[in-house]
């Protein structure tokens, strides 16, 4: 590929991928500043793409790569120490920030299709145990089948996921796409939300909505004992295994839930699934029933994998986030600079994920940061 052409080329992405930033305040007095607000950014976005954990790393890169970096912006004044890009990041407003990245996935990926699975964790090290000051929880959208955050929340701690949910569903575009979300944000608030932004539901049902758990449980209990003869259902079972481990899950959509819609005025609520693992790992045999609440009118065979779907998220984020990415080494803990790097780094795994090649994520990290042509075509898709 000509260089010239190549180099311009992104130069020109790099601005798309700015212009979707662009009305994110700059709360610096705008005299004193040295390194504009968009260099800030494309200096901390490449570098995770490149291999950077933590700010110390992007600091580095700047100074080793700023070569590399003028083929985008000017960077007149190179590139600042890790402690003022740890003040720039704590200054940002982080909802604001969020609301960029929304906007900018959206842009990149059109409406989300299939499991949109949401779901929270906690950043460990980004508490501080002296201070008091407690580790900060994001929650975070992910759809499955596009393996791509749609977007995120920060809330002070798990508990407080219940408030964040609503709020985040308000930002996505979801509309057509399966909502999956753990038993912590069963709650009507969350799946009218969903309804009105015309997407279906399958909610996790635990101990937190007692007795309509315990209505769902105690009714496939009695139908169970008597095969299911006084009710609608369909069923579906899957077996895999590895490393010794053999798994199979049985999974019951009872579709007469009407009755239960109307004693709990519970949103749409068209049925319950009922799944049940049988786990054998080296003799010992483990078996677990989990329950379900839908609006979703499908057999079986369809909300199966919609509710494995849901655990997409563990892998496929959660665990990137904390293996690939390092997340939880991650030790900024200065007002909002520990949200702002949570979205730096899922907005650099939504594009190694669509980055060329088939290779792995943590390949392909590796030669964004050998190969400055290869990182410049991943800025800029």
């Amino acid at each position: 590929m000509d260089g010239t052409r190549a180099d311009c080329g992104a130069l020109a992405e790099a601005v798309v991928f700015l212009r979707h930033f662009k009305d994110l305040e700059d709360p610096r007095q705008q005299a004193k500043v040295n390194y504009p607000l968009e260099e800030i950014l494309l200096v901390c976005l490449l570098a995770e793409l490149a291999g950077a954990e933590t700010i110390t790393d992007i600091a580095v890169f700047g100074r080793k790569k700023l070569e590399m970096l003028r083929r985008f912006r000017p960077f007149a004044n190179g590139t600042p120490a890790h402690d003022h890009l740890g003040d720039i990041l704590a200054v940002l407003d982080p909802e604001r920030f969020r609301r960029c990245f929304v906007a900018w996935v959206a842009a990149l990926t059109g409406a989300p299709e299939g499991v949109i699975a949401i779901d929270g964790k906690t950043v460990r090290r980004s508490g501080n145990k002296r201070s008091g000051k407690a580790p900060i929880h994001m929650v975070s959208a992910f759809a499955g089948r596009q393996r791509l955050v749609l977007g995120q929340v920060q809330v002070a701690e798990k508990s407080n996921q219940i408030i964040a949910t609503p709020t985040r569903l308000e930002l996505l575009t979801i509309e057509g796409a399966i909502v999956t979300i753990d038993a912590m944000d069963c709650q009507r608030e969350i799946a009218q939300k969903i309804v009105d932004k015309k997407a279906e539901y399958v909610l996790a049902l635990k101990g937190n909505q007692g007795l309509l758990r315990q209505d769902v449980e105690l009714f496939v209990a009695e139908q169970k004992a008597v095969g299911f003869k006084d009710t609608k259902v369909s069923h579906h079972q899957v077996a895999d295994g590895d490393h010794g481990r053999i798994e199979t899950r049985t999974t019951t959509v009872i579709h007469d839930a009407h009755w239960l819609r109307q004693r709990h005025d519970w949103p749409a609520l068209n049925a319950v699934v009922v799944v049940e693992s049988r786990r054998e790992i080296g003799g010992t045999v483990d078996r677990e029933t989990r329950f379900y609440i839908t609006s979703l009118l499908l057999p079986a065979s369809m909300l199966a994998p919609a509710v494995r779907g849901h655990w997409a998220i563990e892998n496929s984020l959660h665990w990137v986030m904390g293996m690939v990415f390092r997340g939880d080494e991650c030790r900024l803990r200065t007002d909002h600079a520990p949200a702002n790097f949570c979205t730096i780094k899922r907005m650099a795994q939504n594009l190694v994920r669509r980055a060329p090649g088939k290779t792995s994520l943590q390949q392909k990290r590796k030669a964004a940061g050998w190969d400055d042509d290869f990182l410049a075509s991943v800025i800029a898709q």
